[in-house]
């Protein structure tokens, strides 16, 4: 928030209401980036839009919707969106020829293209058709918006947030271990909403053993689509399940279920009796090494995508397979809702665990992304900082 003696460019404000549209977006949308459009006139939102589905309209072509709508001349507006305006012919026409057609005279953009094939062109387009066009207004903000897009575009994995719920002194749970809720309620919802946007949940065997968990998407407001279907549950553990057991997962939904085991265990006649009943399991290779040894979660993250059509994961795993992840560099995004609690129990469990580091010159780095309340809770964002 800013202080009293600071001041916000109007810009901005309204470029951060464009990036508030695309997150409506987020997991619907892929494998295209979430994309969030305004249209202001006079000082004021007088239109807005997003990209709400994967081959639906885009942001650009919903503003321009919602304005004829309200009865609003395009024309009189500036239109800001939070990616260049593409000008291309793809699954939807041109965002360039409505913008063109709808006579809109100022485009504001938050950041250029990525997609090497068409950096530049929408941008371009419009200013050799006499349209003002400014591009880098809150760009990092922006930017970040479509770090899932450029993570498809450049690789063949997922893109990875991982959530945590910690109190204020570092500790997901009590030194028992007890399946029992660190955060508020309204950030226990704000996770189900996490789960929505993503196509698959990935947990470690000792929150699937001990927990017993549902990792479905259960949201209060609003009520789940009719045709929604709820995200692969994805579980890392040497140790597979018999396959008839109570499990709520292996109960409700095992063609649902997803395992990832070592090479061994997914040779055996438990593995198989488990593929039987339409459950997968993903036998990965093992890293070795002194930095993010264990099974090499790449391969799984990359067969997620290939073989279930996955794009967006949620990981929810304890301290040991967090730190796993971000030692393997396949974190994305981290999430992490700070509660207003101190446990004061050396031996209770860390947000992050599984090593002995000897220099702080070993730390993770990473950089804050966003921060609101949720709730009692502080939600932090963070975005890995990558070489």
């Amino acid at each position: 928030m800013p202080t009293c003696l600071e001041t916000i460019d109007p810009l901005d404000l309204f470029m951060r209401r464009a990036a508030e549209l695309a997150l409506r977006g987020r997991g619907a949308t892929a494998p295209n980036p979430c994309v969030g459009a305004v249209l202001v006139k006079d000082g004021r939102v007088v239109a807005e839009g997003w990209h709400k589905a994967f081959g639906g309209p885009h942001a650009e072509v919903e503003c321009l919707a919602d304005a004829r709508a309200k009865g609003v001349n395009p024309a009189d507006c500036t239109l800001f969106v939070t990616l260049e305006p593409c000008n291309h012919q793809g699954k939807t026409p041109p965002c360039t020829k409505a913008i063109l057609e709808a006579g809109v005279k100022r485009v504001v953009v938050g950041c250029g293209d990525p997609n090497q094939d068409v950096a530049g062109g929408g941008a371009d387009a419009l200013r050799a058709a006499g349209v003002d066009v400014t591009v880098g207004v809150e760009e990092a903000l922006c930017r970040d918006l479509i770090d899932e897009f450029v993570i498809w575009k450049t690789t063949n994995r997922t893109f990875n947030v991982l959530k945590m719920a910690s109190t204020l002194d570092g500790k997901i749970a009590a030194r028992g271990g007890r399946p029992q809720p660190v955060s508020g309620p309204q950030s226990l919802q704000d996770v189900h909403r996490l789960r929505f946007q993503s196509q698959a949940v990935i947990v470690g065997g000792n929150t699937f053993y001990g927990d017993n968990p549902q990792l479905t998407c259960r949201m209060a407001e609003p009520p789940l689509p009719a045709e929604y279907r709820q995200p692969y549950a994805v579980i890392v553990t040497g140790k597979l399940p018999n396959a008839y057991s109570t499990f709520n997962i292996l109960r409700q939904r095992p063609q649902q279920a997803v395992f990832w085991t070592t090479e061994y265990s997914a040779k055996t006649p438990l593995a198989d009796e488990l593929r039987e009943r339409g459950t997968h399991i993903w036998g990965l290779p093992e890293r070795s090494g002194p930095v993010g040894a264990g099974l090499d979660f790449a391969r799984g993250f990359a067969r997620l995508r290939e073989e279930l059509a996955c794009h967006l994961t949620l990981c929810e795993g304890g301290g040991h397979l967090a730190l796993s992840l971000c030692r393997q560099g396949l974190v994305d995004e981290f999430v992490l809702y700070l509660a207003p609690r101190v446990l004061g129990d050396d031996k209770g469990k860390s947000l992050f665990a599984g090593e002995a580091v000897q220099s702080m010159e070993q730390a993770l780095p990473f950089r804050l992304a966003h921060t609101t309340s949720s709730g009692e809770d502080l939600k932090l964002t963070y975005k890995p900082r990558r070489a």
